[in-house]
């Protein structure tokens, strides 16, 4: 069976679903509050990278920008935000569809993972990023769901 990683079309499919997504939240009066601070240029391409490497492709974001605690740190400190979550949810949903990725069963399970991505691993630590662990690892998504570690 193909990783969804390879279902999603690779590094190329999930670059442009990362690029679909992030043009939705810029746009979207709520998700794009968080960046309001600013963005690295070369934000998509980070997404994507971690994205494929979540998905089952090749260590494409660990061997290049750092690991799962990096990640989470950006994501944590700023208090809980469900409503913000479930705006994400819905522009990634749509960024599915824009990126070509509505097929099923597909579609739902990237669905599911970032879901899961966005309202568990993220938003573990609402108080303080110094409460996020060193050297935690980059979870692996499958059609069945989280890996274990």
């Amino acid at each position: 069976m193909r990783s969804v990683y390879e279902a999603a079309g690779g590094a190329e499919g999930l670059r442009r679903l990362a690029a679909a997504w992030h043009e939705r939240v810029l746009a979207d009066e709520v998700v794009s509050h968080a960046f309001s601070h600013g963005y690295r240029p070369d934000h998509t391409e980070r997404l994507a990278a971690y994205w494929v490497e979540a998905l089952g492709g090749p260590p494409a974001y660990s061997a290049r920008y750092g690991d799962e605690s990096a990640v989470v740190r950006l994501h944590s400190g700023n208090g809980p935000h469900e409503e913000m979550n479930r705006r994400a949810i819905s522009c990634f949903d749509q960024a599915l569809l824009d990126a070509g990725l509505g097929e099923e069963p597909l579609r739902t399970v990237l669905s599911d993972y970032f879901a899961w991505a966005t309202t568990a691993e993220m938003a573990r630590f609402h108080a303080s990023t110094s409460d996020v662990p060193d050297d935690l690892p980059i979870p692996r998504w499958s059609w069945d769901g989280l890996q274990a570690g």
